[in-house]
C-alpha cells in the first residue's frame, strides 16, 4: 500500500503544478484523487473489504491518464517522461520503504536485486506474469498469500512495470 499513497502524492503534486500553470482540473477528477486516498485509508486498515486496493488503483490510474495529458500539453513530453520516471520509481520503492504488514525483504531475493509483489488478477494471470518476468531475465517466487514476487536487475524491473503499465493503459483506451 506504501506504494500507492507515494503515487498519490506525486499524483497530488503534478496536479498542484498544472493548477500553477494555469490548467483547470474538472471536479471529477479531484474528487477522484480524493477517493484513491480515502480508499487508499481504507485499505490499510485491518477488517478492509475485498477489491479496495484495486478500486484505489484504478482510481488512481485514472487520475494520472488525465493529469499526463494535460501536462503534455502545458509542459510537454520531457516533463512528461520525468514525471512517469518518477511514478515508476515509487512503484520500486516497495522493496527499499516496506509498509504496513509488507516484510522489509523476501526470502531468497539477493540484497543487490530490486523486488516487488504483483497480485495476479484479470488478465494478468500467473502465467502471463512469468512469460513477461522470463523476457525481462527476471525472476519469480510464488508466495503463500497467492502473491508474485518479481525481482532482478532494477533497470529490467524498471522495463517490466513500463511494459505492465503500457499494457494495461492500451486496454483501457
Amino acid at each position: 500500500m506504501g506504494r500507492n499513497m507515494a503515487a498519490w502524492k506525486l499524483l497530488e503534486n503534478i496536479m498542484l503544478q498544472l493548477k500553477k500553470a494555469g490548467v483547470s482540473i474538472p471536479p471529477k477528477v479531484v474528487e477522484d484523487l480524493r477517493t484513491a486516498k480515502s480508499m487508499l485509508k481504507i485499505a490499510c486498515t485491518k477488517d478492509r473489504p475485498n477489491g479496495v486496493a484495486q478500486k484505489a488503483e484504478d482510481y488512481l490510474a485514472s487520475v494520472e491518464a488525465y493529469l499526463m495529458t494535460q501536462g503534455q500539453k502545458t509542459f510537454g513530453e520531457e516533463q512528461v517522461e520525468r514525471w512517469l520516471r518518477q511514478l515508476e520509481e515509487v512503484s520500486i520503492e516497495i522493496s527499499t520503504a516496506p509498509t504496513g504488514g509488507e516484510d522489509a525483504f523476501v526470502v531468497g531475493v539477493p540484497r543487490n536485486q530490486t523486488w516487488f509483489r504483483m497480485d495476479p488478477m484479470g488478465k494478468w494471470t500467473k502465467e502471463k506474469i512469468e512469460q513477461l518476468a522470463q523476457e525481462q531475465s527476471l525472476q519469480v517466487k510464488n508466495q503463500i498469500d497467492g502473491k508474485l514476487v518479481v525481482y532482478g536487475h532494477p533497470e529490467k524491473v524498471t522495463t517490466f512495470l513500463k511494459q505492465i503499465r503500457q499494457t494495461f493503459e492500451s486496454q483501457e483506451r
